[in-house]
């Protein structure tokens, strides 16, 4: 594991020109993920979740304010792998084998892949899919398909983890077992995880603390502890507790 990283974004707005409307993405956007930590951002389509994540990993360049991994730029952070990202469409390539594909971020950075078999062969161990390394992209589920791309995102031993709904296409049983999965990776991977998501009960039973947004412009509307003991097992789902903290994560999100 590559030393533990943190995110900051500081007092950061972004705009889009989109058929000669100006649109505020972000504005004035402040956050810290501490190293190590769990972050959930949550709020309606157009908010700029997605946006944060893009000048994150140096995609984007905000237009006023920083944002930093680490100390460092964002892209120098990604050139280096020292960021993961997992996407909703896994976009694996289909002609590669499931190792194959979780050797990309290699080939991409030219890093020797020799030097990661191991890793690649404990990942896979680690997201449930030994035995289908030769496996092709067209011959997995859905749910199989997302751990490889998990996978693929934590290849070069990142310190910062980004989520960007992973799990969104998938039925909402499959999805609650990814869920699990992905809590049981991120406790062995130690890395600073920052997952954007439309579903409040994933934020609450994954995050350390969601970031509730509103839009129009994307902004920070509250910031909630969730105050839940890890390893977190499946009867919290039907605590008391969490639905109370949903419903209050819901009230914000409308209010």
């Amino acid at each position: 594991m590559s030393a533990q990283r943190g995110i900051r974004i500081d007092n950061v707005s972004k705009t889009f020109s989109a058929r000669g409307k100006r649109i505020e993405a972000l504005k004035n956007v402040s956050l810290d993920c501490a190293p190590g930590s769990f972050t959930a951002l949550i709020g309606p389509s157009g908010c700029g979740k997605s946006t944060i994540l893009r000048l994150a990993l140096g995609l984007e360049v905000a237009d006023t304010g920083s944002v930093e991994i680490g100390g460092e730029a964002p892209r120098n952070a990604t050139s280096a792998g020292v960021t993961g990202v997992a996407f909703q469409d896994a976009a694996l390539l289909p002609w590669r084998s499931v190792e194959a594909n979780l050797a990309l971020p290699l080939d991409v950075l030219g890093l020797e892949r020799a030097r990661y078999a191991g890793k690649i062969a404990s990942l896979i161990e680690l997201v449930g899919l030994a035995g289908f390394e030769k496996a092709l992209p067209g011959e997995l589920s859905g749910g199989m398909r997302q751990r490889v791309a998990i996978a693929r995102a934590l290849v070069t031993d990142p310190s910062v983890l980004f989520l960007d709904e992973p799990f969104g296409a998938l039925d909402q049983i499959l999805r609650r077992q990814m869920n699990i999965e992905l809590q049981r990776i991120w406790t062995e991977t130690k890395a600073t995880a920052l997952l954007v998501t439309h579903g409040i009960d994933e934020a609450v039973f994954l995050a350390d603390k969601v970031v509730v947004m509103q839009s129009r412009p994307g902004r920070i509307a509250r910031v909630i502890d969730v105050p839940f003991e890890r390893p977190r097992r499946t009867n919290l789902f039907s605590d008391p507790r969490f639905h109370a903290l949903n419903d209050e994560i819901a009230t914000v999100l409308h209010g």
